[in-house]
C-alpha cells in the first residue's frame, strides 16, 4: 500500500471512530433554538449590553458638543429661540396669549416646546442611527436595538438643561410651582415610550428605504401642528379633540405642561396618548426585529 493510500485510510479510520464514539454525558451541551413570541426581540439581552448602550449614548453627547463653539449652550438657545418666535407670531400677532391667561404665553409655549424638541430630536437621530453606525453593525455582533435607543441620550440631556431654564423663567415671571410637578418624571417616562416607539420604527424603515429620510422632516413638521404646543387643548372643538389623543405624544405633552404650570391635567388624553405610544413601540420592535436580520446586507 502506498503512503498516500495509507494516509487516506488512516484518516477515514479516525473519522469513523470519532463518529462512533458516544457523547460524554458529563459535557455541557448548548442547544440553540429560534425564539418565539416577544422573546425573539432580545429585550433581555439588552441588559447584558447595557454598558455598550451607555457608551454609545455618551459618545453621541460628546460629539454633539465637543466641537461646537457654544457647546452645551445650544441646548438652551434652540428651544428658547423657538419659543420667542412662537411668542411673537402666535402670542402677540394672533392673540393666543389671551387664551392661556393668566399664564404668560412665553412660559406656556416653552413648556410645550421643550418636550416636543425632545421628541423631534430623538426621532430624527434614531431614524438615521443604524445607517450612521454601518461600520459597527457590519463587523461586530451586539443587539442592534441598542443603536436607535442610544440616540435618545443627547436629546434627553438637552431637555434636562432646558427644564432648568424653564424653572428660572417661571420664577422670573411669577408662575408658581405646584405639587403636580412631582408627576413630571412619570410623564417623561410616558413620553419616552412614544419616542422609542416612533424612533425604533423609523430607524428600521430608513435602513430598508433610504429615501424615507427625506419624508421624515415633513412628517414631523405636520405632526408639530397636530400637537398642542402653541395652542391649548381647550381651543380645539370638542368633536375633533379625540384626534389629538391619537398622537403618540400629543396628550402626554399637554399633560406634562399642565403638571409643570399647575393647570388641570387631562388624564384621559394622557392615558390614551400613552397607549398609542406603547402600541407604536410594540409595532416598532416587531418591525425592527423583522428587518434586523438583513441590516448587514443592506445598511
Amino acid at each position: 500500500m502506498s503512503p498516500v493510500i495509507g494516509r487516506g485510510f488512516l484518516a477515514r479510520s479516525v473519522q469513523l471512530s470519532a463518529i462512533q464514539t458516544p457523547i460524554d454525558p458529563t459535557l455541557h451541551v448548548t442547544v440553540i433554538k429560534p425564539s418565539r413570541g416577544f422573546g425573539r426581540l432580545g429585550l433581555i439581552e439588552l441588559y447584558g449590553y447595557r454598558d455598550l448602550l451607555i457608551m454609545l449614548a455618551l459618545r453621541d453627547i460628546k460629539v454633539r458638543y465637543k466641537q461646537a463653539a457654544l457647546g452645551i449652550g445650544w441646548a438652551v438657545i434652540q428651544p428658547v429661540a423657538m419659543a420667542l418666535i412662537l411668542f411673537l407670531f402666535f402670542g402677540k400677532l394672533m392673540g393666543l396669549d389671551a387664551q392661556v391667561a393668566p399664564t404668560p404665553y412665553l412660559v406656556f409655549v416653552l413648556a410645550g416646546v421643550l418636550p416636543w424638541t425632545l421628541f423631534e430630536s430623538a426621532v430624527s437621530a434614531s431614524s438615521g442611527s443604524v445607517v450612521a453606525n454601518a461600520n459597527i453593525v457590519r463587523k461586530v455582533y451586539f443587539p442592534r436595538l441598542i443603536v436607535p435607543l442610544s440616540a435618545t441620550g443627547a436629546p434627553l440631556i438637552d431637555y434636562a438643561i432646558g427644564f432648568v431654564v424653564l424653572m428660572i423663567a417661571m420664577a422670573v415671571l411669577g408662575v408658581p410651582v405646584t405639587g403636580s410637578v412631582l408627576l413630571v418624571p412619570l410623564m417623561i417616562a410616558s413620553l419616552l415610550v412614544g419616542v422609542f416607539g416612533v424612533g425604533v420604527l423609523m430607524s428600521a424603515i430608513t435602513v430598508a428605504y433610504r429615501d424615507f429620510r427625506h419624508l421624515l422632516p415633513f412628517m414631523l413638521k405636520l405632526l408639530f401642528f397636530l400637537t398642542p404646543v402653541i395652542y391649548p387643548v381647550a381651543m380645539v372643538p370638542e368633536r375633533f379633540r379625540w384626534l389629538l389623543s391619537l398622537n403618540p405624544v400629543g396628550g402626554t405633552i399637554a399633560a406634562l405642561r399642565s403638571a409643570i404650570l399647575g393647570t388641570p391635567i387631562l388624564y384621559t388624553d394622557w392615558m390614551i396618548s400613552t397607549a398609542i405610544g406603547l402600541g407604536a413601540l410594540i409595532a416598532g420592535l416587531l418591525y425592527f426585529q423583522r428587518v434586523e436580520k438583513r441590516f448587514a446586507d443592506i445598511v
